[in-house]
């Protein structure tokens, strides 16, 4: 028989970790994190809302990530 496959599962890292860090340093260490991606945005920008596992937010203003979310 075969194994039961097991969903993938987000890195176990808060985003609130995030906020305050300069884009370059924030995607390079949610990356050396485990992140599989890192989906940098503007305030305001228009997204879809489906779920991925493995993808980080950043909401970032003025160089600086000013939200992050996962998915």
């Amino acid at each position: 028989m075969a194994p039961i496959p097991t969903s993938p599962t987000d890195p176990d890292d808060s985003p609130d970790a995030y906020v305050g860090l300069p884009v370059d340093r924030a995607e390079s260490r949610a990356r050396e994190r485990g992140w599989a991606t890192v989906r940098t945005l503007r305030p305001g920008t228009i997204i879809t809302m489906e779920y991925r596992v493995g993808r980080l937010n950043f909401e970032v203003k003025d160089g600086t990530v000013a939200r992050s979310w996962k998915g």
